[in-house]
């Protein structure tokens, strides 16, 4: 855990809610296995915070995008399997061998170096349709796969948020015809939205990643996951303002009443986007204090939000008071939509200045 010091942000991270979740999620993949997506610190919720309470949960087999990500995770979790999704760079088997972590191989030359240089196991990634990583799956006719084979067999889905799209079946098509050239292999399929499709691909593995962590998988449906994210901001200062001044930077937020204004120490050098500005012109963010959202009060800056608190219940707004950014009611997804982003972007922009602290496990 950070040290706690007091002009920080204090996020905190629900270790039992993130591993309801996984449990939550295994279920509904059982019998196969569910893994665990944790790249990008795990979803800033912390790599060293999120393994262990997935591992004490069940899990048993991770993800991530970089090998300095799984170095933390081997550091954290002794004995995990661990896939590294960007695969084998040029000259790196030395790495992978070190942290007994298994590449995603998605090209001929990877291929080629990782089975010249002695490799072991490794995923091949077969391209149905993203067009980014991975081998075609028209194209594995003329690929060449040595004796003994991948470990694992894995795809990635475009659009599995929205599973009436055509492409899901395309999608889904594909990798049965990719399948067919690998008797035997286990397969690895989906992401969190994919738990919850209707038909879905018989494979041995499922991947599970931002539902983990509290993220809605079912966009426009209520969302079957316990909230893991609560970040709180300390107020600084607490002004009024009076009705037809104006707030922050380049005067884009008027009071149209007497207003009272809290400026709070979390700006968008801690990770929260710049565009939750609240002006004139758009909507924006929200603070929660006393149960009472709180819309900004202009625009983000680089490391304070001011926050329209008038009609937060008296006595809550003062210098010391913690104001919520991100809790069960403002969550990720809501948060996003307000920064005209996504929720995914909101949890990995998560900023190092937070007081870090774990609870329930």
């Amino acid at each position: 855990m950070s040290e706690s010091l007091p002009h920080a942000g204090r996020l905190t991270i629900d270790c039992g809610a993130l591993a309801d979740n996984w449990r939550l999620l295994a279920a509904r993949a059982a019998p196969a296995e569910t893994a665990a997506v944790v790249k990008a610190n795990a979803y800033g919720t912390g790599i060293d915070i999120a393994a262990p309470a997935l591992a004490k949960a069940g899990c048993t087999t991770f993800f991530v995008a970089h090998l300095s990500e799984a170095a933390r995770v081997r550091a954290a979790c002794r004995n995990a399997v661990i896939y590294v999704l960007h695969g084998l760079p040029a000259g790196g088997i030395a790495h992978f061998a070190k942290l007994q972590a298994r590449p995603v191989i998605g090209s001929a030359p990877e291929l080629a170096e990782w089975q010249a240089q002695g490799g072991g196991a490794y995923a091949l990634h077969i391209d149905t349709g993203m067009n980014r990583l991975g081998v075609r799956y028209d194209g594995l006719a003329e690929f060449d796969i040595p004796n003994g084979g991948p470990a694992l067999l894995m795809t990635h889905f475009v659009s599995s948020e929205l599973p009436d799209l055509p492409i899901n079946a395309a999608q889904r098509a594909a990798f049965s015809l990719a399948r067919a050239r690998f008797p035997g292999v286990p397969a690895s399929v989906s992401n969190s939205s994919g738990f919850f499709h209707a038909e879905r691909l018989a494979a041995e593995q499922y991947r599970a990643g931002y539902a983990l962590y509290g993220g809605n998988p079912l966009p426009g449906q209520p969302n079957p996951m316990r909230p893991v994210v609560k970040l709180e901001a300390p107020i600084l200062q607490v002004r009024r303002v009076k009705a037809g001044e104006t707030v922050g930077y380049n005067q884009r937020w008027t009071a149209k009443r007497d207003s009272l204004i809290a400026t709070v120490s979390v700006g968008y050098a801690d990770g929260y986007p710049r565009n939750g500005a609240n002006t004139d012109m758009k909507p924006g963010g929200h603070g929660r204090l006393g149960g009472v959202l709180c819309p900004f009060a202009g625009n983000v800056s680089m490391d304070l939000i001011t926050v329209d608190v008038t009609d937060a219940p008296a006595g809550l707004a003062e210098r010391g008071g913690w104001i919520s950014l991100i809790d069960e009611v403002l969550d990720v997804d809501r948060v996003g939509a307000a920064c005209g982003t996504i929720g995914y972007e909101i949890l990995t922009s998560l900023g190092a200045r937070y007081q870090r602290r774990a609870i329930g496990g």
